[in-house]
């Protein structure tokens, strides 16, 4: 297979100061999604990393706290799961939410119902919609980056 290769003509590299940096441009919606604030994406608060280590701790806590509820079935990725709390302490799965338990209701304290995701961790119910929104938003450009691939390679062939 035969390589092709570019050469730049470099006839204004001398009238670049060497103290200067050249920057790429910057996109604030690149590939037609806005992915952050622009005029707030540079600026950070002193403490942005204290909240964000605690954002995460708090998530660590929730998710070790479900994964260690009693439960007699296999769990499976995508499905909704209700917790409740026995008066000895002990909380368990069940499939059933509080509605589906008839007369009386649940025999034990309903503390939750959270969806099981792919990568193991735990979403409340009450934040599906958005965990959907940024699940959708994730695969709208990993598929604009696999077509945009396709077409890169597609291109390579062609100068090869």
């Amino acid at each position: 297979m035969k390589r092709s290769y570019i050469t730049m003509e470099l006839e204004n590299y001398s009238a670049i100061p060497s103290s200067k940096v050249r920057l790429v441009e910057r996109n604030v919606v690149p590939q037609g999604v806005a992915l952050v604030n622009p005029s707030a994406s540079a600026k950070k608060a002193p403490n942005d990393l204290v909240m964000l280590a605690m954002e995460i701790q708090k998530e660590a806590k929730q998710n070790t706290y479900l994964h260690h509820a009693a439960c007699n079935f296999r769990k499976q990725p995508g499905h909704v799961y209700h917790i409740y709390l026995r008066e000895s302490g002990q909380t368990y799965f069940s499939m059933l939410s509080p509605e589906e338990w008839g007369g009386n209701g649940p025999p034990h304290i309903y503390k939750g119902s959270y969806r099981l995701e792919h990568d193991h961790s735990w979403t409340s119910v009450s934040k599906l919609e958005e965990k959907d929104n940024d699940l959708q938003l994730i695969h709208k450009i990993l598929d604009s980056n696999k077509s945009f691939a396709i077409t890169d390679d597609h291109n390579k062939m062609n100068v090869d």
